[in-house]
């Protein structure tokens, strides 16, 4: 009995200092004259007893201090030469050329110069495209460079683009269906984008209409004065945007560049007849292709 009642002393240990408050030390460990009374009485301290000691819920235990110095990741990869760095300084130029083309196709937009705002999209997909073909050529691509390329994307084509087609169908239709159309844009651009970063990379086919060849679309509709009702073009405009998230393979332009000549040559002599609907013909004939190879996918599988 004896030894019971001194268990529970020790699992309900509570000191209760008789000149104040018992500290913080008190409640994490017992106090040693606890351990010394059971050494003297017993001859060993009861495992039992240290198994259940109160520890205070107040103080946790201290994490190990991670002491490894803090290291920044290199921007760009390799040998820091001087002729690497030049090289990838140019690459990003180019990034940073399209993004403010980008932002003054906005700025020309905003004032009604909207054929010139789209020249200026036009300027930021030749920059797009120039950036990776040097980053590639010159053994400068990183991270970093994907990175700004998709922030510099999301400006010149996920934001410029739908406030140029904004400016332009101004006074053709209600500002609110206008409005809506081009948020479409801009939404499915950064899902796009987002998801495209994301996503294992096939070398044939985009999954859905890339951004930048969405942009062009739009830029090349309103510089060359597209003569499609207001509506048409709003509705072409959601379309286009539904076009970028949804799962169609589309090829790149390395495998149309690998098309048989007369293919090319029929949009060379049709536009020279009329290159507007040359264009509109052109711009369905790509967007209908990726159901078309989606469904021969489906049924060769």
């Amino acid at each position: 009995m004896r030894r019971s009642s001194t268990f529970a002393r020790q699992v309900l240990l509570v000191r209760v200092g008789r000149r104040g408050a018992a500290t913080a030390t008190d409640l994490v460990t017992p106090d040693h004259r606890w351990t010394d009374r059971q050494r003297r009485r017993y001859g060993r301290f009861d495992p039992e007893v240290e198994a259940v000691m109160p520890v205070s819920p107040a103080l946790a235990p201290a994490a190990p201090v991670d002491e490894a110095p803090a290291t920044s990741i290199p921007l760009l990869p390799g040998e820091h030469t001087a002729a690497r760095r030049a090289k990838f300084a140019l690459v990003n130029a180019c990034t940073l050329s399209s993004l403010m083309l980008g932002m003054l196709a906005i700025f020309l937009a905003m004032r009604g110069e909207v054929r010139v705002a789209a020249i200026c999209l036009i300027a930021c997909v030749a920059f797009d495209g120039l950036d990776g073909a040097l980053a590639r050529r010159l053994g400068v691509a990183s991270p970093f460079g994907a990175q700004m390329d998709s922030l510099a994307d999301m400006c010149s084509f996920g934001l410029a683009a739908p406030v140029v087609v904004y400016a332009s169908l101004a006074g053709s239709v209600r500002p609110a269906a206008a409005a809506v159309a081009c948020a479409l844009v801009a939404a499915c651009a950064a899902i796009r984008l987002a998801r495209f970063n994301v996503s294992p990379k096939d070398g044939r086919f985009f999954c859905g209409v890339p951004t930048t060849m969405a942009a062009a679309v739009l830029a090349l509709t309103v510089a060359i004065g597209l003569p499609v009702p207001g509506l048409v073009m709003v509705a072409g405009v959601a379309l286009l945007a539904f076009a970028m998230v949804s799962s169609f393979p589309y090829a790149k332009l390395a495998r149309l560049v690998k098309l048989p000549p007369w293919l090319w040559l029929a949009p060379v002599l049709g536009a020279l007849v009329d290159i507007r609907l040359t264009f509109a013909l052109v711009v369905v004939g790509y967007l209908v292709s990726g159901p078309v190879l989606w469904l021969r996918q489906r049924r060769t599988a």
